[in-house]
C-alpha cells in the first residue's frame, strides 16, 4: 500500500474516532506538501469544517497529535498552516521502504488479477508503408498494452490490417500500368515502400486525367468521375468482391511484398502482436448482425432497401449499416469483429487506439453494440489521441509527402550517432556495441518524445530537440540509467548486493545499519519518496491509459537523482552506512527507469 493510501485510511480512522462520525478518503484531500512548508503530505482540513463545526487549527492539532501518537511507524511530526495540516513521514518508514525494495525489478507492477483486455493498433493499410502518425499510435498501444500488463491484466495485442477497398486496387492498377513488372526485389526496394510509390503514381496519373478531362471542357465534379485510370480502378474493386482469379492473384501478391516490410519495420521499432485481424477476412461479418438488428428493429429499411440505425435520440444522427445493393459499410464491419474479438476471448474490455479524426464512428460504434444487446459493448474503449505533425507542417501520402517510419527511424539513430560521437565517451565501444547503442538512443529518443505527450493532444515531433542529453528526453533518461549503473560497478561488491549476476550468493537483506535510526539528509528523502510513488505511477497510467504518465514520472525521477548525486558522494560517503544506503537508493532508482521506460518500450543502456 502506498503512503497516500496509508494515510488517507489512518486519517479517516482518526477522524471517525475522534469526532465519532463516520469518514471515509473522499471527505478530504492529501496531496504532497509544498516544497516552500514543512512536510511530506498535507491533509487538506476546508471541507471538514463545515461538518465538524471547528476551527481548521482545531481539527488540524487534534488529527495531527492522534496521527503522530498513534501511528508512529509513519508520522514523526505536523504543522498547520491556514487549513493545512503538513505531516513529516518518520526517517524510519522511508529507510524501511528502501530496505525491502531496493532489489526488487518488479517493484510496481502487480500480481494476475483474472481480467482481460484486448488492446488494437497499428491499423496499416496495404497500399503505402507506416508513417509517423502509425508510428504514435504503434507506441501508444505497445506501451497501454504493457502498463495494463504491469497493473496484473492479461492482455492480448491485436492488429486490424485494412487489406481491401478502393484504395488498394489504386496501387494495384497503377502497378499494372506502369511497373513493366518491377517487383521489390527487381528494384532493391523495401515492399511496402515499393507499394507506396504506385499508389502516388496513381494520384499523379488521375491528377493529370482530370486536368485535361476539365480543359476539354467538364466540370471538376464530372472529370473525377469519368477519369479512365478511376473507371479501371472501381472496376476492379468490383472483380475483387466478385472473386475475379487474375485479380486476387494480384492482391495476393502485392500484399505479400507489404507484409514483408511491415514485418521489418515492426521488428525495428519493437512492435508485435498476438494476432491480426484482416479486413478482406472480417468485411461480411456483420451482415448477419444486420439482419438480428432489423429484427429487433434496432435498425430499419429504406424504400430503396439501404438499411440504417436512428441515433438522433441519443444526440447523433443516422446511420446507414448496409448499402441499398446489401454490401456493407466499415460500421457494419466493425459491429461484427467487435461480436467476434468477444467470443474468441472472452475479454472484459477492448481498446481501439484510433486517432481522434473517429472520435465520432468509435461513439456510434459502441452505441450500435448496445443497443443491440452485445456482450461487452459498455466496456468499447476509444483510446483517442491527437495528430503527430512534423516542424515543417501536415503530410499526405497520396502526395508523397508523409515521413515513412523507416525513413524517420533512419534520421534518429543517425543524430544518434551524430551527438554520441561529439560527446566522445563510447572510444572503447566495439562497432557491434556501437551499432545497437546508436539504435538504441534513437529509437529511444522518438518514442519517448511522442509518448511523453498526453495522447489526447495534437503535437509536433522534433528530432533534433528529441535527442538533447541534456533535456526533457529519452537520452536524458537513458544517460542516468547508464551513470548509476557506472556508479554501482564501481562500489565494493559487499556493499552492492544488488545483482545476482555480479555478486552471487549474497544475502540482499542483510544490511550494515538499522532502519529504524537512520536518519535521512533532504535530497535522500527526496529521491525515496519519488522511488515511493512509482507504484502509483503505473496505477494511474493503468486508469487513464495514459504512458505519458510514466515517462513524465520516469524523467522526474532521473532529474532527481542527478541533483541528488550532485551533492553526494556513494562511494566516499561520510560513513559505511551511508554509503550502504546510497547504494540501494542507486540501486532502486537504476531499477525504477529500467522498468518504466520498459513500459514505453525503451531500453536502457548499460554503458553510454
Amino acid at each position: 500500500m502506498s503512503i497516500v493510501s496509508s494515510l488517507q485510511k489512518c486519517t479517516a480512522a482518526g477522524l471517525s474516532a475522534l469526532f465519532n462520525q463516520s469518514f471515509t478518503e473522499k471527505d478530504f484531500q492529501v496531496n504532497q506538501t509544498k516544497p516552500e512548508f514543512e512536510g511530506d503530505y498535507t491533509v487538506v482540513m476546508f471541507s471538514l469544517v463545515k461538518s465538524l463545526k471547528l476551527s481548521h487549527n482545531a481539527i488540524g492539532n487534534q488529527l495531527g497529535d492522534h496521527l503522530t501518537k498513534n501511528y508512529p511507524q509513519f508520522f514523526s511530526k505536523y504543522n498547520i498552516i491556514k487549513g493545512f495540516l503538513n505531516l513529516t513521514v518518520s526517517d524510519a518508514y522511508w529507510v524501511d521502504l528502501l530496505n525491502k525494495n531496493h532489489n526488487d525489478t518488479c517493484y510496481g507492477k502487480k500480481a494476475m488479477n483474472g481480467k482481460k483486455v484486448m488492446v488494437e493498433y497499428s491499423s496499416p493499410n496495404t497500399n503505402k508503408p507506416l508513417h509517423l502518425g502509425h508510428l504514435r499510435n504503434n507506441f501508444l498501444g505497445w506501451s497501454v498494452a504493457e502498463i495494463l500488463k504491469a497493473s496484473g491484466y492479461e492482455v492480448i495485442k491485436s492488429c486490424i490490417v485494412n487489406d481491401r477497398g478502393i484504395h488498394i486496387c489504386k496501387s494495384m492498377i497503377a502497378w499494372q500500368k506502369f511497373a513493366n513488372g518491377a517487383t521489390p526485389e527487381s528494384t532493391g526496394t523495401k515492399g511496402d515502400h515499393f507499394v507506396g510509390e504506385y499508389y502516388v503514381k496513381f494520384n499523379d496519373a488521375y491528377k493529370k486525367e482530370v486536368d485535361e478531362l476539365v480543359a476539354a471542357g467538364k466540370t471538376k465534379e464530372e472529370a473525377e468521375k469519368e477519369s479512365p485510370i478511376m473507371k479501371a480502378t472501381q472496376q476492379m474493386l468490383l472483380d475483387w468482391e466478385n472473386g475475379k482469379p487474375e485479380v486476387i492473384d494480384l492482391w495476393k501478391k502485392m500484399n505479400s511484398w507489404v507484409y514483408a516490410g511491415f514485418d521489418v519495420t515492426y521488428k525495428r521499432i519493437g512492435s508485435d502482436f498476438n494476432i491480426v485481424y484482416y479486413e478482406s477476412n472480417t468485411y461480411l461479418l456483420g451482415k448477419g448482425i444486420v439482419q438480428q438488428g432489423l429484427d429487433k428493429k434496432v435498425f430499419y429499411q429504406k424504400e430503396d432497401s439501404s438499411i440504417w440505425i436512428d441515433l438522433t435520440a441519443d444526440g447523433l444522427d443516422e446511420k446507414i449499416v448496409q448499402r441499398k445493393d446489401g454490401t456493407s459499410v466499415y460500421i457494419t464491419q466493425d459491429i461484427g469483429l467487435a461480436l467476434q474479438k468477444y467470443e474468441q476471448y472472452k475479454i472484459d474490455q477492448s481498446i481501439y487506439v484510433i486517432g481522434n479524426e473517429q472520435n465520432y464512428h468509435m461513439k456510434v460504434l459502441q452505441l450500435i453494440c448496445q443497443k443491440l444487446g452485445m456482450p461487452n459493448a459498455d466496456n468499447i474503449f476509444h483510446l483517442s489521441y491527437g495528430m503527430v505533425e512534423l516542424t515543417t507542417g501536415k503530410m499526405k501520402s497520396r502526395e508523397g509527402t508523409v515521413v515513412d517510419a523507416d525513413d524517420l527511424v533512419d534520421e534518429m539513430v543517425a543524430t544518434s550517432k551524430q551527438h554520441t560521437e561529439e560527446l566522445g565517451k563510447v572510444k572503447d565501444f566495439t562497432e557491434t556495441e556501437l551499432k545497437e547503442l546508436y539504435d538504441t538512443i534513437g529509437l529511444g529518443a522518438m518514442k519517448f518524445y511522442l509518448l511523453r505527450v498526453d495522447p489526447k493532444k495534437t503535437m509536433v515531433f522534433n528530432p533534433q530537440e528529441s535527442i538533447d542529453f541534456h533535456g526533457f528526453t529519452g537520452p536524458f533518461v537513458q544517460y542516468t540509467y547508464a551513470r548509476i549503473k557506472s556508479i554501482l560497478r564501481k562500489v565494493d561488491s559487499s556493499l552492492l548486493m544488488v545483482d545476482s549476476k555480479d555478486v552471487p550468493n549474497q544475502d540482499v537483506s542483510s544490511m550494515n545499519y538499522d532502519p529504524s535510526t537512520m536518519s535521512l539528509l533532504k535530497l535522500e528523502k527526496d529521491l525515496i519518496i519519488a522511488a515511493e510513488q512509482y507504484p502509483s505511477m503505473i496505477e494511474q497510467a493503468c486508469t487513464e491509459h495514459n504512458p505519458s504518465v510514466i515517462a513524465n514520472y520516469v524523467f522526474h525521477l532521473a532529474k532527481t537523482f542527478n541533483s541528488f548525486y550532485t551533492e553526494h558522494s556513494i562511494a566516499n560517503a561520510e560513513t559505511s552506512a551511508k554509503k550502504q544506503l546510497r547504494v540501494q537508493l542507486a540501486s532502486i532508482t537504476a531499477n525504477i527507469i529500467k522498468s518504466g521506460m520498459g513500459l514505453l518500450g525503451i531500453a536502457v543502456p548499460e554503458r553510454m
